[in-house]
């Protein structure tokens, strides 16, 4: 009866056999995969981002609204005087009525909306025909103030005017308050530095992903 017997030697052996998944594996597999999902997220919002910065939506609207950029003791920068020229092409090209401009305390004396108000004004645009919100400090406070202002001028539509590469986030944060806008980048003008092009962009990159996470 010795073939019924039990080679226990035999059996230990292929327990000992088992290959065994060390921690360093397993760590290293899920360090890959959170790095291929961080490069993914990374490599959709660029794509976003570039997708808006050369694709202008700009269409008949109830309002056109202009973020706000750095004002100079009452007078536009370079920057949001070119963000207010282009909301005034498109004003003359009769997209819209009303022009918002939009940002809070510059100085002490001066605001980016009323500066840019006053600079439409000396344009040819009627006051009647602008809103000057005075009161944001930053994109997505610009963005709650314009939900509030389109809510209390019955807007359902909007044309939102900034740089190219602000586009997608002003797009997702309006999207969020509610509002249907279409966004309309403003022309860059002279050749930028690479590098603030480089810079433009992983302040974009890294400002929409915190504002997710933080929503």
């Amino acid at each position: 009866m010795k073939s019924a017997g039990i080679d226990r030697t035999r059996v230990a052996g292929t327990a000992r056999a088992r290959p065994r998944i060390h921690v360093t594996t397993v760590f290293s597999f899920l360090l890959t995969v959170a790095l291929l999902g961080v490069l993914g997220w990374f490599g959709w919002v660029y794509g976003q981002i570039h997708y808006y910065a050369h694709h202008d939506e700009s269409r008949t609207a109830d309002a056109i609204a202009v973020f706000g950029a750095a004002e100079y003791d009452g007078r536009p920068s370079p920057v949001l005087r070119a963000r207010l020229d282009h909301a005034l092409t498109l004003y003359r090209q009769g997209l819209a009525p009303l022009i918002i401009t939009l940002g809070g305390q510059g100085d002490a004396y001066h605001s980016e909306g009323s500066v840019g108000r006053d600079y439409l004004m000396a344009q040819g645009v009627p006051e009647s025909r602008i809103i000057a919100e005075t009161q944001s400090n930053n994109t997505e406070a610009s963005a709650e103030q314009l939900s509030v202002i389109a809510a209390s001028n019955h807007l359902s539509s909007v044309v939102v005017v900034s740089d190219p590469t602000h586009l997608f986030r002003i797009r997702a944060m309006c999207r969020r308050e509610g509002l249907q806008v279409y966004t309309s980048p403003r022309p860059s003008g002279r050749s930028i530095p690479r590098s603030a092009r480089v810079s433009r962009l992983l302040h974009e990159l890294f400002s929409y992903t915190l504002w997710r996470i933080g929503h």
